[in-house]
């Protein structure tokens, strides 16, 4: 291998990436193909919002998980309020996350909410108030996880500033209090 050639990263997890991707897709093509395929809308909306759904799982238990070390969840507490749950991991394994993965992640993430919102601009002009319910059922989920892992985002950089000041606190005050017992 040539040391002056750049070393190219792979992903991480491919497999990963593949259904993260797949689900997606999947959705997508059958909305935009069953059109040719089925006259019927039921099976239409079933299969799509299923795909959907599936892919919606996946992202929210599995690939934002594995590709950028962040979960999040939603659950009502005793007052019946809905509170926000986050975890990421730890600073050191996050450092650790490839780059691609991460990359891959947050734009299909992204990409897909826009294409479900061009989609459902076309069934507007179209007057297809049926597949409009569809594309909004899509478009719902997929913000869901876009705001759902951004504010996890937000919160996990904001646990690594605490722990980064935190640690040089503590160390600043060790080297204080070993400079003084010295003395």
């Amino acid at each position: 291998m040539d040391p002056s050639q750049p070393v190219v990263e792979n992903y991480a997890n491919p497999r990963t990436c593949f259904f993260h991707v797949a689900f997606k897709a999947a959705a997508l093509a059958f909305y935009i193909l069953s059109a040719l395929f089925f006259d019927n809308f039921v099976i239409i909306f079933v299969v799509t919002v299923f795909l959907a759904a599936l892919d919606f799982w996946v992202v929210k238990n599995v690939s934002g998980r594995i590709l950028v070390g962040l979960r999040w969840w939603n659950e009502i507490n005793d007052n019946g309020e809905s509170v926000w749950r986050f975890e990421c991991l730890d600073q050191e394994s996050l450092a650790r996350m490839n780059k691609k993965d991460s990359w891959l992640f947050w734009w299909t993430l992204y990409l897909t909410a826009v294409l479900w919102t061009i989609l459902g601009i076309f069934s507007l002009i179209r007057f297809q108030a049926d597949y409009l319910l569809v594309v909004g059922v899509c478009l719902t989920l997929s913000v869901a996880n876009i705001v759902g892992f951004t504010k996890c985002r937000k919160d996990a950089k904001k646990q690594i500033q605490a722990f980064a000041t935190q640690t040089i606190a503590t160390r600043f005050s060790s080297t204080l209090q070993s400079a003084f017992s010295v003395v």
